[in-house]
Formats: structure tokens, C-alpha cells, sequence
């Protein structure tokens, strides 16, 4: 008996320190070149940003609010989190003895009863560190939820601030295609006109009217489009379908500087990097857990009664011993299935790092597109108005035809149109480029988020 206890003793020494090492972040992760071939970066980065000093609207201020208190998916990850808290308990709680009852009653006569209460009590020895390993597991649990209660937030708070924005590239649309369509159907009574005087033809005044028809169609098109953002806005909000006040788009101003930081900073900001983090950590802990099933476990247990002989105790002591032994093939593959788990948990994190990059660099590109188009698309406005004025008045004078007129009034509309949806895209890429680096948080209203023990070590003390 002392002999196999000896060599239980020796192989539990030397294979439990895996079983006790705490995960640590694998060294062939690296956030190198995760920005493509941006140069200029520091270590400030628009995520430092709260949402509330990041959307100055009055209005959509008020909707990401009522988004935050309202949304379903806000309410179901804070159901979430609940749920990591009461199994970081139960994981707490198995560290301590456990008792129960179990009452006996017995009779001896039909009269005569008999019964008794005894309090079983029992205590596992963390020997291979399956409690250390499942607490450790169930804070990691924990952490990833509340990350995953962090990343609907800044899912949320852009997916509001880019519906709201909709809604108001849509208004803007809306007021230049009622303009125009107005101006055209003045044209057509003018074209009436001058066919009386005998300055046009028929066919002028069918392609003009022709064309009047197609912009009062695309007013249509337009609100239907506005149903349609009004309805996403109000599933998004938990609300019912309704007309939303709001401003307006010309009067929104995004100068923000576009500072992406340090690709290391995704790390700490983006909370689904984090989250790929936290399930690699949860695959480290089952694999730890996996482990120590291969070994023998150990549990004090007891009723206060002595039963047997010291040769019985000792029998049962080493069948539980020896236990394994017997399982030794069903633990094996499961310990085998975990590590397998772990390295996928590995590869996904990986991924998860390049898709953050990747969205951080098609966002900027988006944002850089825009601003770029921004001055050409004012001189080609600029350039159109003075082609419809200069058509008219070679007109008044013989000199062109109509039709000329109304084509360069329809360049200008199509050009007006597109200066719109080029704001929208430049609002549109720096409300993703906030997303992608990780904005999005109100830490001053939401309890920051427990830091990774990894990045504990750069806190100052």
C-alpha cells in the first residue's frame, strides 16, 4: 500500500505543474502589420472616445440611450452575464465541504418506529487542481460575457448612429428630388408654351415630360426607402413603428481626426478580440480540467460513524485511487478532443486579430475616399449650375436647343444626389472606423470591464 502510494505521489508531482500554470497568451500571436501599410500611428486612437463626446446630435444621443436600455440584445447579454455570475459562485463554492441528510425510518413492531438523521459530509482534495481549473474557467466564463454584454453595445451604438444618419441622407434626397420635381414640371408647362409659339416640337415636350414622370417615381422609391429606415431604426430602438424627430444632414460635422493608434491597442479596445481571447482562455481551462481526469481524485467523506476494518478503508482508498486506470481510455480521448479545442480556440483568435485589422484599414480607406471626393464633387456642382445658367441664355438667344437646358438640370440633379450619398459615406466610414478600433463604450455609465490578467502587468501599482 505505501508502495503505490509512493509512486501515485511521485507521478502526480511531476505531471500537476501543467495542471496548475495559468494561461498565458501564445507567443505566435503577434498584432504586426495588422493595419496593412498605415505609417503614421501613436498611441492615441479615436476608441478613447466615449459615445457621448463622439455623436454630438441632441437627437441621437437620446436614441443610443433608449437603444442601450431598450434593445433586446443588450437585455439578453445582461441575462448573459447573471447566468457567469451564478456559475463563478457554484465554482467558489465547491472549495468548501459539502453536507447533506440523509433520514432513515424504520419499524419494529406495527406500533414501534424507528429513525434516524444523519449528516453525510464530504470534501474533495484539490490534489490535480479540477476545482482551481473550473474556477479559473468560470471567471474566464464571466469576463467573456461581459465582453460579450460590451461588443452588442459598440455594435449597437454604431448600428443606431448609422441608422439615424440614413434616415437623414434619405430627408436630404428627399428635399432636392421635391425641388426638382417641382422645376420640371414647370418646365413642362413651359415647353407647352413655347410649342404654342412655335419655338419647339412635340417630341421635346414628351422627353421633358418623360422625364419629370421618372423623378416623381423616384420620390416613391425615396419614401418607401424612408419606411423602411424608420422601421430598422425603431426594431433596433424596441419601439414601434413611427416618425422619428431628427436633424438634419448638412448640419452634421465629423472633423474627428482619423486616429487608429497602435494595432496592440485592438487588444484592449475591440471587446470580440477580447472575447476570442477569453474562449481561448475557457479551451486552456478544459484542457487543464481534461488532464487531471487522467489522475486519481481524493474526497474526505463521512457520516461520524466508524464502519470496518483499517483494511477496508484502505481497500476503498486505493479503488478510488485506481480508478482512472479503468477510464483511462475514455479520459485519454477527452483530454485528447480538448487540446484539439484549444489549438482551434488558437486559430480563431488569430483570425479574429486580422479580421479587426482588416476592418480597421477598409474603414479608413472609406473615410480617406470620401473626404477625398468631397472638393470635386463641389466643382462639378459648381460647374453644372453654370452650365444650366449658360443653356438658358444661349436659348434666349437661339442659340441651343431646350433639351440641352434640361439635360445639364439633370446632371445637376444627379450630381446633388451623389454629393449626398458621399457625405453619408464619409460619416458612414468614420462611424466604422470608431466601431472597428473599438469605440462605442460609456465607461462613465458602465462598469469598466475587469482587465486581462495579461495586461495587469503594465497598470501601475
Amino acid at each position: 500500500m505505501k508502495k503505490i502510494l509512493l509512486i501515485l505521489g511521485i507521478a502526480t508531482l511531476f505531471t500537476s505543474c501543467s495542471i496548475y500554470k495559468k494561461y498565458s497568451r501564445p507567443e505566435e500571436i503577434s498584432t504586426d502589420k495588422l493595419y496593412g501599410n498605415i505609417e503614421k500611428a501613436d498611441t492615441t486612437t479615436m476608441a478613447d472616445i466615449s459615445w457621448r463626446d463622439f455623436f454630438t446630435d441632441k437627437y441621437l444621443q437620446g436614441y443610443i440611450e433608449q437603444g442601450l436600455k431598450n434593445n433586446i440584445d443588450m437585455q439578453l447579454a445582461a441575462e448573459r452575464v447573471s447566468q457567469a455570475e451564478l456559475a463563478l459562485q457554484a465554482a467558489k463554492l465547491a472549495f468548501i465541504p459539502s453536507f447533506g441528510f440523509e433520514p432513515q425510518i424504520s419499524s419494529s413492531t406495527n406500533t414501534s418506529f424507528a429513525y434516524t438523521l444523519p449528516i453525510k459530509a464530504s470534501w474533495e482534495i484539490d490534489i490535480m487542481a479540477r476545482n482551481i481549473n473550473a474556477k479559473r474557467r468560470a471567471e474566464a466564463s464571466l469576463e467573456y460575457n461581459r465582453l460579450y454584454r460590451r461588443s452588442v453595445q459598440t455594435a449597437l451604438v454604431s448600428a443606431i448612429a448609422n441608422s439615424y444618419y440614413t434616415l437623414l441622407m434619405i430627408d436630404a434626397k428627399l428635399r432636392i428630388s421635391r425641388s426638382t420635381s417641382a422645376n420640371w414640371k414647370e418646365n413642362v408647362r413651359t415647353m407647352k408654351a413655347m410649342k404654342e409659339a412655335g419655338m419647339t416640337n412635340a417630341a421635346s415636350i414628351s422627353q421633358t415630360e418623360a422625364n419629370s414622370c421618372s423623378i416623381d417615381a423616384s420620390l416613391h422609391d425615396l419614401e418607401y426607402q424612408l419606411v423602411q429606415a424608420q422601421n430598422a431604426f425603431a426594431l433596433l430602438l424596441n419601439v414601434t413603428p413611427q416618425d422619428f424627430p431628427r436633424g438634419e444632414l448638412n448640419s452634421v460635422d465629423f472633423k474627428q481626426e482619423l486616429l487608429v493608434g497602435v494595432p496592440a491597442q485592438l487588444l484592449s479596445h475591440r471587446p470580440d478580440v477580447q472575447q476570442a481571447e477569453y474562449n481561448l482562455q475557457l479551451a486552456f481551462y478544459n484542457t487543464n480540467i481534461a488532464h487531471a481526469n487522467l489522475y486519481p481524485s481524493l474526497t474526505i467523506s463521512g457520516d461520524g460513524a466508524f464502519k470496518g476494518s483499517p483494511a477496508d478503508w484502505a481497500f476503498s482508498f486505493l479503488a478510488k485511487l485506481v480508478q482512472p486506470i479503468f477510464n483511462a481510455g475514455s479520459n485519454r480521448a477527452n483530454y485528447k478532443i480538448a487540446q484539439s479545442q484549444q489549438r482551434e480556440a488558437v486559430l480563431n483568435f488569430h483570425h479574429k486579430l486580422l479580421e479587426a485589422g482588416n476592418e480597421v484599414n477598409t474603414a479608413l480607406a472609406q473615410c480617406r475616399s470620401a473626404r477625398s471626393k468631397t472638393d470635386l464633387r463641389i466643382r462639378q456642382i459648381d460647374n453644372l449650375e453654370k452650365a444650366v445658367y449658360s443653356t438658358r441664355q444661349l436659348m434666349s438667344h437661339s442659340e441651343a436647343t431646350y433639351l440641352e437646358v434640361l439635360t445639364a438640370q439633370q446632371s445637376l440633379l444627379s450630381a446633388r444626389l451623389l454629393q449626398v450619398s458621399d457625405r453619408f459615406e464619409g460619416i458612414q466610414g468614420v462611424i466604422n472606423l470608431y466601431r472597428a478600433l473599438g469605440g462605442g463604450v460609456d465607461t462613465s455609465v458602465e462598469p469598466a470591464v475587469e482587465k486581462n490578467p495579461i495586461f495587469k502587468k503594465s497598470r501601475k501599482k
